[in-house]
């Protein structure tokens, strides 16, 4: 089986949008793939992090992570800083890549604004460690978001070049897996900003320790507009609101946009935001009750994370070892 790496970031609540774009689908690759999954908090501190939040955090995403159903006895599912490899290599892959490389990623550009002088440098040097997450494992398959596709370019861009320059063939090629049905999901609030932990406003996102009274109050207050549903997809043309929580939908039923505006068109917006609460709470219950339930046993948590740092090392330690050889260092 091809091996699989993917990370997110312990921060925040995780929320509709991370279970859709990422969680979802992690729980199906673990069928016919080598998985390796990690809460990266060291990506997490590119930004100030309060320390014990961080830690506390970091418990919750692992909870929500198992609740949701990934296997930590046959896949690894770890905390990025208790394995030494990522920081390690992260800091060959500096001393690879170039600047006008990084200049090129929009999202550092998308993140700092007209503000990057008062970032962190870790924040300027994110894709480089993003590649030593992926390639301390010789992972040869990454899923991935719209907005990490550069990154990903990026990071074969860097294992080609430390090939040439070492005269190796050590680092493989990483190939994308694009989620066929992922959705991106967009705030409740402004369907042209895309949902997030981080939004001041928790009304601006469904998380996945909602209750279902929580994700009730939260669909009937989502932004619409005064128009109808359309019955045809081209109808949502120009409307954010309407189209995002259609999408919603469409990707928690399994059904296309037109399947979902079939049933819907012609409404008002009070029928189907009572059908998209009632898939909401039926899809996401089981997750947040688990998760509330894992989260009072933190010692197996902790316990968890352990056990997977202690496997992700014994991959990763004898590839980054030899990256270190390669380079020139006397051990």
């Amino acid at each position: 089986m091809q091996r699989v790496f993917s990370g997110i970031q312990p921060t925040g609540v995780p929320q509709l949008g991370n279970y859709l774009g990422a969680i979802r689908n992690w729980v199906g690759l673990q069928k016919d793939h080598d998985c390796v999954f990690c809460l990266v908090d060291m990506h997490a501190l590119t930004v100030w992090q309060d320390p014990t939040a961080l830690r506390e955090q970091t418990l919750g995403q692992a909870a929500v992570l198992l609740a949701a159903g990934i296997d930590p006895k046959n896949h690894i599912l770890y905390n990025q800083s208790a394995v030494s490899a990522h920081a390690r290599l992260g800091w060959l892959f500096n001393c690879v890549v170039r600047l006008g490389w990084l200049n090129r990623m929009t999202q550092f550009k998308d993140k700092a604004g007209k503000d990057r002088e008062n970032h962190s440098a870790g924040l300027y040097v994110y894709p480089s460690l993003m590649a030593a997450d992926i390639h301390s494992f010789h992972a040869t398959r990454v899923p991935v978001g719209d907005d990490q596709r550069q990154h990903l370019e990026l990071a074969n861009d860097i294992a080609q070049k430390f090939n040439h320059d070492y005269g190796v063939d050590f680092f493989p090629l990483i190939e994308p897996l694009i989620p066929p049905n992922a959705a991106r999901v967009m705030s409740l609030r402004d369907g042209t900003k895309k949902m997030s932990k981080s939004d001041p406003s928790a009304q601006s996102r469904i998380e996945l320790t909602d209750t279902p009274e929580d994700i009730a109050l939260k669909i009937r207050r989502a932004k619409t507009d005064p128009e109808p549903l359309p019955s045809e997809e081209t109808g949502l043309e120009n409307r954010p609101e309407a189209r995002n929580l259609v999408s919603i939908y469409s990707v928690l039923s399994n059904e296309t946009i037109g399947q979902v505006l079939e049933t819907f068109g012609g409404s008002g917006f009070g029928p189907f935001k009572n059908a998209l609460v009632e898939l909401l709470v039926s899809t996401l219950g089981p997750v947040a009750t688990e998760t509330r339930h894992l989260l009072q046993d933190k010692p197996y948590l902790q316990q968890v994370l352990r056990d997977g740092a202690e496997r992700a090392s014994a991959i990763s330690e004898p590839i980054v070892v030899e990256a270190e050889r390669l380079v020139g260092f006397l051990r």
